[in-house]
Formats: C-alpha cells, structure tokens, sequence
C-alpha cells in the first residue's frame, strides 16, 4: 500500500521540530490541575529526587540502579539515601528526547553482576542512534566497568526523537528483546532492512536470534515484529505473551498483543492523526494489521510499561501499568489471555517517566523533571 507524499516531508519537520521542548519533551500545551496525592486510594511516599531520572532497576540487595537523562548512572541505597554517579558510562547524547534510557540485570547477575543498558548514542556527524550494551557493576569502585555495545539501530538518523530502547527478557532468559522507534521518520517501520520501528530479539550477546520469523524474507535478521512507531515499554505477562506499549501521534497510543513477523500498521493505520490534524485512515478488519488491544485517544502519552502479577496489591493481579507523560496520568490495564481491558486511570499531576514493580510488590514511579521524584505505590493502612 504506498504512503502518503506529504509523510517524508513531515518526517523531516518533526525531526527539526525535536529541538523544541514542546516535541521533545512532550509538555502538555495547559498545566493541569494540582492533584492531592493523599486522596488516591493507594499510599504514595517520596523516595528520593533525581535529575530528569529515565529508569531504574531493583539489585538483590535492596539498591537501586537509576539512569538520568542526561547520561549518569546512579547507585542509590533507599535505606540511607546515598547516592553515587557510577564512573565508566559512555558518551550518551541527550537533546530531545535522546537519553541515557533503560537499565536491567542480567538474567546471571547474582554471579556475573553485569547489566544490560540502552542509550542514545552519538556519532561524528550529526546522527545519532539507539544503542544497546553491556556492563559489569562494580561497587567496589563506584564504576562500570567492561562496557561493550552489543547492538546499534539501524541506520542512524538526524532526528532527536523516537529512540525507544527498552529492554525484555524472554521468561526462560535465553534471548533478549530490545525496541528501536522509527526516529519520527515514519517509512523505517515497513522498511525491511531498517531495525528502527521494531520488536527485536536478540541472543543475549546482542546478535539476531535464530529463528527469527522474517529472516527469510529478507527482512533484517533481528526483527520479530515491524509497523511500529515509539515503542515505551514491553513486557512479559505470567503466560509468556509480550505486550508492547507505543505512543501514538496526535492521539492513537496503543497497546499491542507481538506476535512474531506481525505488522503492526504504522504509519498506513492508527487510531491517531498527524501533528497537523491531518487524518491517518484507521484500521479496518481486512487491512492486513495486527490491531491494538487497547488504544487512548486523546493521547496519554505512555512513557513507560510494568506486567504486574505480585501479592501486594491482590486485585491488580494480571495486570500491566503504563505511566503517561502529557497525560500525567497511571493507568492500569487488566488482561484476560489475549484481550486487554482498560480498568483504572489516575491522574497524578505530574509527568511520569517510569514504572517498575519492586521486589515486594510494590509499584514504583519515576516523575519526569529536574528534580523528579522517586514515588513508592502501597497500599493504604
């Protein structure tokens, strides 16, 4: 099915565009009401505040990794407050909405204390791109230590916006799922040989995964699911289905049910339109596309994903979390196999960038500012 003629040259507006606060950081175009934290029917307590935080993992000894958008690592320890910048970083470029973007450990971190990051990576030129690497964690030092790029997305691209970069394991831990945006440029996602706009799976050495569904097609070897635009967040369900969550354009933002070698429709379908009201057709039953579960319109902005399954909470069972940044909002859907059910929308009058389950059960955000703060969900009483 061609594409429109005016999208390339959309593309190139909004990768300029990327430079402005309003595209790159996706403020909201009126400040909301204050919300009372205190009436939400979930105890919520400050942690800690950090610089523009982007992510965070939880160490098996209560500490936390953090990353900053603007390219630090932090160590921090909930239990006396003690922060420190890891040394061993690489240079990540970070205007628009590039970053020092997720963190996990890996699956052997106990005995290897390496960990899997994502960042946006500069290059001697003006591109930039999606990078996914490796580190080994040592405290000792305050450092990482044998940092190595294990994948860059391809190609690179001029654009500030889209990176994606976010990070799953399959839940036997024997391969890697790794997202890359299409950078605003809408024609990467149905292109073949691009990896921007895709689910990824990757061994955990970040090459392509055997078996992927579309090698032999001659798609690039990586690629397990394509037709996608800013993918925020994936994860695992108890079943082992992989859910994505993708921010649309002027509303339009999705959930979706990977499949391997599925289409997903973008930029031929979404429930959105373009930044200049310009429709886009929305799907139909016959178009060829995988559809989404679940779709918000207006935008909430997802920024980030959790599958949420622990005892803490007994009703959010099964359950996946997405964090809104415009929409400044939590918002919990509730899976039943393959259908997704929106349940709970709280507004939480701040601009949230991510969403974690900690190791008790707890829910975990990261407010997306200069001093954004580090918020723990429990229950009441």
């Amino acid at each position: 099915m061609p594409f429109r003629p005016q999208r390339l040259a959309l593309a190139a507006l909004l990768a300029l565009g990327a430079a402005s606060s309003a595209f790159a950081q996706g403020a909201p175009a009126t400040t909301p009401p204050k919300v009372d934290l205190a009436a939400l029917p979930f105890a919520v307590t400050e942690v800690a505040t950090f610089a523009y935080p982007w992510s965070m993992a939880f160490l098996p000894d209560g500490k936390q990794l953090v990353t900053q958008k603007r390219g630090e690592m932090i160590l921090f320890n909930p239990q006396t407050g003690e922060k420190t910048v890891l040394q061993g970083t690489p240079p990540v470029a970070s205007a628009g909405q590039a970053a020092l973007m997720d963190v996990v450990l890996a699956p052997d971190f106990a005995s290897s204390r390496k960990i899997y990051f994502s960042y946006s990576e500069p290059s001697e030129g003006k591109e930039t791109g999606t990078a996914l690497a490796t580190a080994t964690l040592n405290e000792a030092a305050g450092a990482l230590t044998d940092v190595q790029v294990i994948f860059r997305a391809e190609p690179l691209i001029t654009s500030g916006a889209h990176y994606s970069g976010r990070i799953a394991f399959s839940p036997d831990k024997t391969h890697l799922f790794f997202t890359n945006g299409e950078r605003a440029q809408f024609d990467p996602s149905q292109d073949p040989k691009s990896t921007l706009g895709k689910v990824l799976r990757l061994n955990l050495d970040g090459t392509p995964a055997a078996g992927n569904p579309l090698a032999e097609k001659g798609f690039h070897p990586a690629i397990w699911s394509y037709g996608q635009r800013n993918l925020t967040g994936i994860a695992f369900d108890a079943d082992g289905r992989l859910w994505e969550v993708e921010m649309g354009p002027l509303g339009g933002d999705e959930i979706n049910l990977v499949k391997p070698g599925a289409n997903y429709g973008w930029p031929v379908r979404s429930y959105g339109d373009h930044y200049d009201k310009r429709p886009i057709p929305d799907h139909t039953e016959d178009d060829g596309f995988e559809k989404p579960k679940v779709y918000w319109n207006p935008s909430l902005a997802p920024s980030s994903m959790a599958y949420y399954n622990a005892d803490l909470f007994p009703g959010w069972r099964n359950s996946l979390f997405v964090t809104g940044l415009s929409g400044q909002a939590l918002a919990r859907v509730a899976l039943d196999g393959e259908t997704a059910t929106k349940a709970d929308h709280w507004r939480m009058g701040m601009r949230l960038r991510n969403v974690r389950v900690g190791p008790d059960g707890a829910l975990w955000l990261l407010e997306d500012s200069p001093k954004g703060r580090m918020l723990k969900l429990t229950p009441k009483g």
